[in-house]
């Protein structure tokens, strides 16, 4: 049984589901770097835990405004939709 002041010092395991690509992969990465899988994922997390978080984009409280193009005339439409607008283009 472990002491209080060395059960710090143990590790859990746990089980990672991952695609088959994804681990043929890091088996690879690992070997080429010449270290164990668990060594690679286990460096790979400190350094996403250590990384900044990603903040998320800002939101505004307004909607985008969509680009608009000038055709130098006006459109002569009483009630536009979108078969209308088909039609304009295929004028």
């Amino acid at each position: 049984m472990l002491s209080h002041q060395s059960a710090k010092f143990a590790f859990m395991r746990t089980t990672l589901d991952l695609p088959d690509a994804l681990l043929r992969k890091l088996k690879a990465k690992a070997a080429l770097e010449g270290t164990t899988l668990k060594a690679l994922m286990r460096g790979l997390v400190e350094r996403g835990l250590r990384a900044p978080a990603e903040q998320a984009p800002a939101t505004s409280a307004t909607p985008a405004t969509l680009p608009s193009v000038r055709l130098g005339r006006p459109l002569k439409l009483l009630r536009p939709s979108n078969a209308a607008l088909f039609a304009l283009l295929d004028e």
